[in-house]
């Protein structure tokens, strides 16, 4: 039966934010305790009795601050919301009598991550405060049918190591790696696993090894081969469904990916003699592409194995 990754993993979860958008209200009140502000930010400060400064955007610069009428130049990076109202207000002190500041992020910039691979809208997002690397995968529309088995992370060593086992350092020294086994995300088996995600992590969600299966079978696609599996012409075809009726197995043709190339080299293989058992299985690689024609001349055969070349690759995905 045909499943997709992205919704057994995700759809618990509510639509994430565009990556630039300020949050929804319920979210206000954690983000201005738990958001850290940066270069790039975008704040408004709204203060009362104050108005040469109130509902002015101001952006954080490079070096971390932000520069308003009556405050003067104020260090914001590294601060939380409440945080930076509260030195405003300390400022604002001089001038009036118990002033109160509000301060709301207008744009998210200081805080990316980047998504990158097998998932639904790859790019740079933006944390817009804590989140896990589940919550990450659902802001970038969550995975995609051809997802690998791991997920790949990458982290600067000033954010510190990344609380895996399977961390290690990059040769360099200024990275930390580590594999997280999207399986066990998945079953929630390891919860540990759903770490919390830094600013400028890379999170790499590499492409599954796939087999193809076209032509005159029951359940033509592509299927995603589990971790280091191996697969021959005729498991390819039992998760086909078999042969249609149709079907001409012994013109069957395995389209193999050219070194070097994007042409195929085709390879002829009797199925019909493999499955009486006159012939030894046939192991397939990945990317392979096992085509049952149907009883036509051979030219015609040799047209739709070309045929099949172009639409290998577009086919629907099937994951066990």
């Amino acid at each position: 039966m045909k499943y997709t990754a992205a919704f057994i993993l995700f759809a618990s979860l509510a639509a994430a934010a565009p990556p630039q958008a300020a949050p929804a209200t319920s979210a206000v009140t954690s983000l201005r305790s738990t958001y850290v502000l940066g270069p790039d930010d975008q704040i408004a400060l709204r203060a009362l009795d104050a108005p040469e400064i109130s509902d002015k955007p101001v952006r954080v610069d490079m070096s971390g601050h932000i520069r308003m009428p009556m405050v003067g130049r104020i260090k914001a990076s590294g601060l939380t919301v409440e945080q930076l109202e509260t030195e405003i207000a300390a400022r604002l002190a001089e001038y009036l009598k118990e002033p109160e500041v509000a301060v709301s992020i207008v744009e998210f910039r200081s805080q990316p991550v980047s998504i990158i691979g097998a998932v639904k809208n790859p790019g740079v997002h933006q944390l817009q405060g804590r989140k896990t690397l589940v919550e990450i995968l659902s802001m970038a529309g969550g995975l995609s049918d051809d997802a690998g088995h791991s997920i790949k992370i990458t982290r600067r060593h000033e954010w510190g190591p990344i609380p895996l086992k399977s961390a290690q350092d990059d040769p360099t020294g200024k990275f930390s790696l580590a594999d997280v086994d999207l399986k066990a995300i998945m079953e929630a088996r390891n919860p540990e696993e759903n770490i919390i995600i830094c600013p400028q992590d890379v999170i790499s969600v590499p492409r599954a090894d796939m087999i193809y299966v076209i032509g005159q079978v029951q359940r033509s696609g592509g299927f995603v081969l589990k971790e280091r599996e191996t697969i021959s012409v005729l498991q390819a075809l039992s998760l086909a469904g078999g042969l249609d009726r149709a079907a001409s197995p012994q013109n069957a043709r395995i389209l193999r990916p050219a070194a070097g190339t994007a042409a195929r080299d085709e390879i002829p293989v009797n199925v019909r003699k493999i499955m009486s058992g006159q012939l030894s299985d046939v192991p397939l690689k990945s990317e392979d592409i096992l085509f049952i024609p149907d009883n036509l001349p051979k030219k015609a055969i040799a047209r739709a194995a070309e045929a099949a070349i172009q639409i290998g690759t577009g086919v629907v995905i099937w994951r066990r």
